[in-house]
């Protein structure tokens, strides 16, 4: 199986990802922080060690801002549903949002009465900084941005936009989900507040695993209370980072995953990884481009787009290629809405969807051939 679906998860992973996890289960897989013996101590160790190295990876304050969830989207609604809005606060977003943005705002709109502003690309596909600057009013509490759009990849230049949000003393939330892993990230110097990933992606750790790490104290209400392993003496969640926002045992064969799967990123370099998924995009695209009845989106600048490249057939739905090349070419794609409607409904693709092909660190040139070869095959038969 050749595997292009990297923006919903990364396959396969490092080897080292499945022995962490397989060392944690066999012999250390106690309760992490439960208790003083041995093995809730070793626990313990291996998921503080990771937030640790999570908090130098992306320049956080120490690591006791960095929390860990099941993933992006328990992130990104703990960012959210969690901030204290009041009723006639404003929020401004993009268009390029995942449902995991999209959703929690929505819900807030009803539930708080807060405003929402999307803003909309410009003609290449960007967000350009003067539209923020443009949407900010006296109630502007919030910019929450994804780092790049998981349909079309176009990145966002965050910090443009957190110099704006400086000025006002708006908050920035940034989901990177599609980014962390490919692309350098430093809170500090990029002038973010809140930072949300999933682990299972291009960081190359397990379903499971999922990060929120929160620059300063933004009173954020913890979604889900309960028991914490120390200071259980409290009727009330503790207000001790990290437990006030990790009730419950967390998931330390993840964790340790996790851990591993960062290891191998810093090993093969984030810099070259961007470079070789650079490399086989820009291969991808200059052959799609010479089919007929083939359209590609996303911004022409490579430079500005992570590595995921979306396209269709004219007259065939984006769903028949996708299982055409799982059942036919043992090639996996991603196709439909990719959980961004108001992306699609930006691109006028919603009643179609797109065929996506998203790439990472171990896909080969070879592997991109043998797609082109497949779609001219496909699109031949259609004509």
């Amino acid at each position: 199986m050749i595997y292009f679906d990297h923006a919903a998860s990364s396959y396969p992973k490092p080897k080292e990802v499945a022995d962490a996890m397989y060392e944690a289960v066999t012999s250390y897989s106690a309760n992490p922080g439960r208790g003083g013996h041995k093995l809730a101590e070793k626990a313990k160790d291996v998921i503080e060690e990771t937030r640790k190295k999570v908090a130098n990876v992306f320049g956080a304050p120490g690591k006791k801002h960095v929390w860990f969830y099941q993933n992006a989207t328990m992130a990104l609604n703990q960012a959210i549903a969690g901030f204290p809005f009041q009723e006639g606060d404003h929020v401004v977003t993009t268009m390029f949002e995942h449902n995991s943005i999209i959703r929690p705002l929505e819900k807030l709109v009803k539930d708080k009465k807060i405003t929402v502003t999307y803003i909309e690309p410009n003609e290449e596909g960007l967000i350009e900084a003067e539209e923020w600057k443009k949407a900010v009013t006296d109630k502007t509490k919030m910019f929450a941005i994804t780092h790049a759009s998981n349909v079309t990849g176009a990145l966002v230049n965050i910090l443009s936009i957190s110099n704006i949000a400086k000025e006002h003393e708006i908050v920035v939330l940034v989901d990177a989900s599609q980014t962390a892993g490919t692309i350098d990230i430093k809170m500090d110097r990029d002038g973010i507040d809140l930072l949300a990933f999933a682990g299972h992606k291009s960081l190359l750790g397990p379903q499971g695993t999922g990060v929120l790490i929160s620059k300063g104290d933004y009173h954020l209400t913890p979604l889900v209370v309960g028991g914490t392993g120390s200071q259980s003496e409290l009727l009330s969640q503790p207000a001790s980072w990290p437990n006030r926002y990790e009730a419950g045992t967390l998931n330390t064969p993840g964790i340790a995953g996790l851990s591993a799967g960062i290891d191998a990123v810093l090993d093969l370099g984030i810099e070259n990884i961007w470079e070789h998924e650079q490399t086989l995009m820009k291969l991808l695209l200059d052959g799609l481009t010479t089919l007929s009845n083939v359209n590609v989106y996303g911004p022409s600048d490579l430079s500005k787009r992570v590595a995921v490249v979306p396209f269709e057939i004219t007259g065939v739905s984006s769903q028949e290629v996708a299982m055409i090349l799982d059942k036919h070419y043992q090639i996996a794609v991603r196709a439909g809405m990719h959980c961004a409607p108001k992306t699609h409904q930006m691109l006028q693709t919603t009643d179609s969807g797109l065929i996506r092909v998203s790439f990472g660190p171990y896909n080969r040139v070879e592997e991109v051939e043998t797609l082109l070869k497949a779609i001219e095959e496909i699109t031949e038969a259609f004509m």
